[in-house]
């Protein structure tokens, strides 16, 4: 209470507010560093908001650049809608899908029409000739052959024993024509009243050939010289040809036909037929 203080002694107020003033110093650094501390979090979170904003803007110009139709936002903004629909009605699922099958089955047959094989290659007509064709034409070559009398592919060569005979001079193919038997086409009636005349000649040969033709019975008198080759073809069992008839304009003409592949060089020949004794004592040969 005295107004004289001593200098040892120190008021109790002094001491506290030593203490709050200490205590206020430090307290003074701390919250400096609090605030540098502050001031660097907000300028690394201007740094990072710039950086963002700079990324969203590059973004928004790539979006802008691709940006879709207002028709392709409505459908892309109604696509999940629609997707959402099957999750909640389970069992309306399979109808729906049917249709949308069946619908587009309808739109795809309208826009891609059924196509066939000659829309994408050329019609190609084939180059085979049928059956009757190549018999048809064959049979005018034949004829034309007869009528104009070309014997083409042979040549008379003298053969041993036997005399004159015929050679084939190429090679024929198995059912070729060969060569016609021409000669006069005569009725059975003449042809007995001939074969009796050519009898009294022991020098004249068998030329002549009968054969039936529509129920009646004809013969092919070669007995006439002529330069005519398949009169002098001889006779063999095994021969490599055979006669057959060839109809023109209903005339009947006897042809040899090869009843095999002949090589060229071999002797043309064919069974004549005759098997009766009288014919045999006359003409041993026929024999073989």
């Amino acid at each position: 209470m005295s107004p004289t203080k001593s200098a040892s002694t120190r008021p109790p107020l002094q001491e506290e507010n030593s203490t709050i003033h200490n205590e206020g110093k430090y307290l003074g650094k701390a919250s400096v560093d609090v605030c540098k501390k502050a001031d660097s979090v907000e300028k690394v979170k201007l740094i990072a908001t710039s950086e963002l904003a700079k990324a969203v803007e590059h973004k928004q110009n790539e979006c802008n650049s691709t940006e879709v139709s207002p028709d392709q936002k409505q459908s892309a903004s109604e696509t999940p809608k629609k997707s959402l629909l099957p999750l909640v009605d389970k069992t309306s699922k399979p109808q729906k899908m049917v249709k949308a099958k069946s619908n587009r089955r309808k739109v795809q047959g309208t826009k891609s029409p059924s196509r066939k094989v000659t829309d994408y290659f050329p019609v190609r007509r084939s180059c085979r000739k049928s059956k009757k064709d190549l018999e048809t034409e064959e049979k005018k070559r034949i004829d034309d052959l007869i009528l104009s009398g070309k014997e083409e592919g042979m040549k008379v060569d003298i053969i041993d024993g036997k005399g004159r005979g015929v050679i084939a001079t190429r090679n024929f193919q198995r059912g070729e024509y060969v060569v016609e038997y021409h000669g006069d086409l005569i009725e059975t009636t003449d042809a007995k009243r001939r074969e009796a005349l050519y009898a009294q000649d022991s020098s004249t040969g068998c030329y002549m050939y009968y054969f039936q033709y529509l129920n009646k019975t004809y013969c092919v008198d070669a007995t006439k010289e002529t330069n005519r080759l398949g009169r002098l073809i001889n006779h063999s069992k095994n021969g490599n040809c055979h006669t057959k008839l060839h109809d023109i304009n209903n005339v009947p003409h006897l042809i040899l036909i090869a009843s095999r592949d002949i090589k060229t060089g071999e002797e043309l020949l064919y069974d004549y037929g005759d098997r009766s004794k009288s014919s045999i004592e006359a003409h041993p040969w026929l024999k073989n």
